[in-house]
């Protein structure tokens, strides 16, 4: 498989990518484009970029193996957004095996079939909903909301609450309180049980 480019790789996060201690693995690429992006780096020239094959990426992350193993962590992939990867993500849960939790930090912004395939890889899913209203989705990503929503709806059926967290943060200039608490609502009518408030710090795209 080609080397891809990935737009940083960290090391022992506790609390943030998932259980236990975990290592990101941010890859290059975004279908959304939000205005207060977080990883500006993922919109850019791959150029400059690390490049990595499911191989080399195993050989670089294995160092942690025993704290993976010990705290029922592993890699969280995100990005960009890591379902536009399934086939790496394939190949490198092939590499890793079972022993490994994976997680993929993910808006879900992606087509059907990239979900199904990556609900057959990945044990956990971290969801950037953005907001429910879909005025407010595509002022703030250029997108519509329709796919993300019905993707995160097929996969709660599929995987089960248990292995979705949602994270519904507070956009500056785009959302309220009162948008932010009707989309919880909405999630928890849809059997979400795992959701993460937050707010967004204002770090303008560079674009």
């Amino acid at each position: 498989m080609e080397a891809i480019p990935f737009i940083g790789i960290v090391r022992h996060r506790i609390g943030i990518d998932g259980k236990g201690v975990t290592t990101l693995a941010a890859f290059h690429g975004c279908p959304l484009r939000c205005r207060y992006c977080l990883n500006h780096a993922c919109l850019e020239s791959p150029d400059n970029l690390y490049r990595y094959t499911p191989e080399s990426l195993f050989e670089r992350v294995r160092i942690d193996n025993l704290y993976f193993l010990a705290t029922g962590g592993g890699l969280c992939f995100g990005g960009g957004e890591p379902l536009l990867r399934t086939a790496f993500i394939r190949r490198f849960r092939e590499l890793c095996g079972n022993d490994w939790r994976l997680t993929a930090e993910t808006s879900l912004a992606v087509p059907r079939s990239a979900v199904e395939e990556a609900a057959e890889l990945i044990d956990d899913f971290i969801v950037d909903i953005k907001d429910c209203n879909p005025v407010i989705y595509k002022e703030y990503t250029g997108r519509g909301n329709r796919r993300a929503i019905n993707n995160l709806r097929w996969l709660l059926k599929k995987k089960g609450a248990e292995h979705i967290t949602v994270r519904v943060p507070l956009i500056p200039n785009y959302n309220s309180d009162a948008d932010r608490d009707s989309s919880v609502e909405k999630l928890k009518e849809w059997g979400v049980t795992n959701i993460d408030k937050f707010d967004y710090i204002v770090r303008p795209n560079k674009q």
